[in-house]
């Protein structure tokens, strides 16, 4: 089956007074897989995240999305390829706080013009994924974000995050806002989406319990080697 990531003998280091070094053999996940990776903190999730959108890159081995090497790429070659192929949700939202829901819903087409070619009416299918993801309409069009609850923030994000169906989305510690009841409630709105959109799912989260739901589970610290130094 085609593979929608591809990591191979990576290996990254933080540089200063305190190093932090991450090693990865081998990690593949399969288009259309829902992966779970679970990583407490310091346990090197959020460097891996910044690797595989290309927001850092190795300083040895082959990262590939979509059979695309990152490596290959310029810094603004990579930083188009991201804003194309990539969704992602941030663990803080990264909202505007002063623009309304729809707008920062909308705000990844004017940075992509592939997946804005996706989308035949960009407002309605905002309001669309809105809907499916249990945000009110009248909220969506009407509010500014800083109006907004922590759950709702959410929501407004992870439409972000799909609209104009990247194939691939990254999810970083979205639930850690919220309590058990709408965490579980949220990732199967985000799986649903996702499914309709035909991406591949990667999150990460120090909450086990949120494993179950996904086709697979991969415990961090099974996959990768992290040192530490001085210098």
């Amino acid at each position: 089956m085609t593979a929608a990531v591809e990591i191979n003998d990576v290996s990254f280091t933080w540089r200063g007074r305190t190093s932090f070094s991450l090693a990865i053999p081998n990690l593949s996940v399969t288009a259309g897989e829902k992966l779970f990776l679970l990583g407490e903190s310091g346990s090197g999730k959020s460097t891996l995240l910044s690797l595989i959108c290309g927001i850092n890159t190795p300083d040895r081995g082959m990262i590939s999305i979509d059979g695309v090497s990152l490596s290959d790429l310029r810094p603004a070659a990579r930083d188009k390829f991201r804003a194309e192929h990539i969704g992602v949700i941030f663990q803080m939202f990264n909202l505007l706080p002063y623009a309304s829901p729809l707008e920062n819903i909308l705000l990844p087409l004017s940075f992509a013009p592939a997946r804005r070619a996706q989308v035949a009416a960009p407002k309605d299918e905002a309001m669309r994924l809105a809907t499916a993801l249990g945000l009110p309409e009248e909220l969506v069009t009407q509010a500014n974000t800083t109006e907004l609850s922590i759950g709702q923030q959410q929501r407004v994000a992870a439409a972000r995050a799909l609209i104009g169906k990247p194939k691939l989305i990254i999810a970083d510690e979205p639930t850690s806002s919220l309590d058990a009841s709408t965490q579980e409630a949220f990732i199967k709105l985000l799986m649903a989406q996702t499914e309709d959109a035909g991406a591949t799912l990667i999150m990460v989260s120090h909450d086990q319990r949120l494993s179950a739901q996904f086709d697979r589970s991969l415990d961090l610290a099974h996959v990768s080697r992290i040192t530490r130094g001085t210098s």
